[in-house]
């Protein structure tokens, strides 16, 4: 006799859920059950039945809310008239806890650093007792130090998570000679922001000289313009006794000898055509994007070690987080840390943000003349709020005009190429980019990226790959790269088959960041919970040696790392799927998986990932707080 069907066993074909396997699914009361009675059970604890629901509720993180299932159009409009509120993004002012907050006390620098003496004396407001700070220290988190281990001396010495690694019982610090001698004068990390640079910065003596020569062009033709719009009498009057001209002639030849009474500067080696004359188009740096695939600039998430993780998947070109120009130019060390290039990045560019030709342009040559990039693209598709309300982001492709003195200001300056990120509009019923690519391919852009939805939709529309590809036709012979809701091989040869020059994946990375080696292998990756635990250890590993192995970089490690994981728990293991690939637009139901590891690695509750976070950077802090900042929107 045949089953009566259950919620259990019909939760598959769920619209806007991923069809699973039956014998896998289960419910979300059964599954936590499990994930919380195991990992319980491994940490030797006794497992209560006596906990109520009210105390569960209290003691967990509320989860996404399930999917809710279309209405008719009558059900609709009634529930919109009982709710009007436009649908969000979950915990816009979701708490930030700062990583120094995790330090009860801070041994000082110089201590850390053979024991030298501390130039402030007894103005100095860290420790300089290191018993006193090894008492009150916490616990090590491992018996061996990943960077003591790689690089020969770990640089935190003492305050180090993992210090009993590399520190003697009278609090000496060890070093292992052959391999500091291998990585000694050796950049691993470039476009670091000197301090040098940051003083000047923040007194206002960089000189912008390229930035101050277009600006100078703008306001010139600013100054015709307003003289064309006085009458006609100007203009007659000018043009009888040819005053306009020769005051040209003559300012040109103002700046002619100015530039020539300015001292030359130093020089070292002889002096080349390229030192005093502007590089054309086709002579500046080319890079070749015909057929890569590219790492979205993320977000929080894109960071340096997340980056490097999906170069060794076989990501061809990375970008940076956005940075905002306005900060970058006041020297701010935050927003510098964005720009930072790990060796391992063969292409590699920064992405900047901001809506003033002036500042974009001197922000242009300050990372033109500071920075080791091979191309900077401009952000023309942040749909956020702060952004797009000053006119950056999504509003510059509603501001032509100051969009064009932004591109080729920035190209004036710069020595490398140019790319441009935009999206198909800002109103979802209003396309608008295959209006601007024409018009970007006349400014002198070398590549455009197009996100194929507009500001309105974010995420909750699938993109559309037909107008991309309309859109590579008119921007031909510009490289156009097509992103959106790519998660699979197949998925990436669908948007290929649009005529793009390449393919920009950005939650597809986040979801499983092996997406890259799936599309060069042509197949789907059946990866087990434990490699992607490995995936994840290796991420903590290079979270300490870009953040540090203190305190305060464990813990910045672990922000980040959560944060990756409320993208991670989505994916769905290949050998679970009833229908391969999986879809970026279906939720995934509750099931059980393979092992423990691989159901935990599924659980979409804030606690659970904490648990992860756990097994490889040991416990949290007692004040310890995190909350997702996505409520995957999505899926709706």
């Amino acid at each position: 006799m045949m089953e009566k069907p259950t919620e259990e066993n019909t939760a598959g074909v769920i619209k806007g859920e991923a069809s699973l396997k039956p014998e896998f699914l289960t419910t979300k009361e059964r599954f936590h059950e499990f994930v919380d009675s195991e990992w319980q059970g491994s940490k030797g604890e006794k497992v209560s039945n006596d906990v109520t629901p009210e105390e569960v509720k209290e003691s967990s993180v509320e989860e996404p809310e399930a999917k809710k299932v279309k209405l008719d159009v009558d059900e609709r409009n009634k529930s919109r008239k009982q709710d009007n509120k436009r649908l969000r993004g979950q915990n816009k002012s979701r708490p930030h806890t700062k990583p120094t907050t995790y330090d009860e006390r801070r041994l000082c620098l110089s201590v850390i650093q053979d024991n030298r003496e501390c130039p402030f004396g007894e103005k100095c407001h860290f420790s300089h007792d290191v018993a006193e700070y090894m008492a009150t220290k916490p616990a090590d988190i491992g018996d061996s130090c990943y960077l003591y281990d790689t690089f020969g001396k770990c640089s935190f010495g003492l305050s180090c998570r993992f210090a009993k690694a590399h520190t003697t019982p009278d609090f000496k610090t060890l070093e292992k000679a052959d391999l500091v001698k291998t990585y000694e004068g050796r950049n691993l990390v470039k476009n670091i922001l000197s301090k040098d640079l940051q003083n000047r910065l923040r007194k206002r003596s960089v000189p912008f000289k390229k930035s101050a020569e277009y600006l100078k062009t703008l306001s010139k033709d600013r100054d015709k313009n307003d003289k064309k719009q006085n009458g006609d009498a100007c203009a007659a009057e000018a043009s009888e006794d040819g005053t306009e001209e020769k005051q040209n002639v003559s300012t040109d030849a103002e700046t002619q000898t100015n530039s020539e009474k300015q001292a030359p500067e130093k020089t070292v080696g002889p002096l080349t055509d390229t030192d005093i004359i502007k590089l054309r188009m086709c002579e500046k740096k080319q890079v070749d994007f015909k057929d890569k695939l590219y790492l979205a600039p993320l977000t929080t998430c894109g960071n340096l070690p997340f980056r490097r993780i999906c170069k060794r998947f076989g990501a061809d070109i990375t970008c940076g987080e956005m940075a905002m120009c306005t900060n970058l130019l006041q020297g701010q060390q935050s927003e510098w840390a964005l720009l930072k290039r790990h060796e391992s990045e063969d292409i590699f560019g920064v992405q900047v943000e901001g809506c003033f030709p002036d500042t974009m342009t001197r922000c242009a040559e300050l990372i033109n003349n500071n920075t080791d990039v091979d191309f900077v693209d401009i952000n023309s598709g942040c749909p956020i709020d702060l952004v797009y309300k000053k006119g950056g982001g999504c509003g510059l492709m509603t501001r032509t005009r100051k969009f064009e003195q932004i591109v080729k200001g920035m190209n004036y300056v710069l020595d490398v190429p140019l790319t441009v990120k935009i999206r198909t509009g800002v109103q979802q019923v209003s396309n608008i980019a295959h209006k601007l690519i024409p018009e970007m391919k006349q400014w002198g852009v070398s590549m455009i990226t197009l996100h194929g939805r507009s500001r309105e939709q974010r995420y909750t529309k699938l993109a559309d790959w037909d107008y991309i590809s309309t859109c590579s036709k008119l921007a031909s012979p510009v490289p156009l790269f097509g992103n959106g809701d790519i998660l699979s091989y197949e998925d990436a040869m669908r948007a290929r088959d649009t005529g793009v020059s390449g393919i920009m994946i950005a939650r597809g990375a986040l979801i499983k960041p092996w997406i890259f080696t799936e599309i060069k292998e042509s197949r789907h990756w059946d990866i087990s919970s434990s490699e992607r635990l490995d995936i994840l250890r290796d991420f903590s590993n290079f979270g300490l040696e870009h953040w540090g192995s203190d305190t305060r970089g464990v813990e910045k490690t672990r922000t980040f790392m959560l944060e990756w994981l409320s993208f991670m728990c989505r994916y769905i293991p290949v050998g679970l799927l009833e229908r391969v690939p999986q879809k970026i637009n279906e939720r995934p139901p509750y099931y059980m998986g393979r092992n423990y590891l691989e159901s935990l690695m599924a659980s979409q509750n804030v606690g659970d990932w904490i648990r992860i976070s756990e097994m490889l950077l040991g416990p949290v802090p007692k004040n310890f707080n995190f909350l997702p900042k996505h409520k995957a929107n999505a899926y709706k």
